[in-house]
């Protein structure tokens, strides 16, 4: 379930892109970026809705994905 991030109070959304960018395996390139410059980056990724916040009721967690990756995840052509 995609949850609008705007359902969200700001401080809440930031621990959220908090959260997501302190995960291990978070790859923002070979450049040395700080926590909050990662931070505000997913924060613009959500806000710009290249991104949104998904819901897993199965794993009661919120995770972000890339809409991209979401179309590929229901295209009937595409195999993992």
């Amino acid at each position: 379930m995609i949850i609008p991030i705007d359902a969200l109070d700001q401080d809440t959304l930031y621990n959220v892109a908090e959260a997501f960018v302190l995960r291990e395996g978070t790859d923002y390139g070979e450049i040395e970026t700080s926590l909050e410059d990662k931070v505000d980056q997913v924060l613009a990724l959500l806000k710009s809705d290249e991104a949104v916040l998904v819901y897993s009721e199965l794993h009661e967690s919120v995770d972000i994905k890339m809409k991209r990756d979401l179309a590929l995840e229901d295209d009937p052509a595409h195999d993992d």
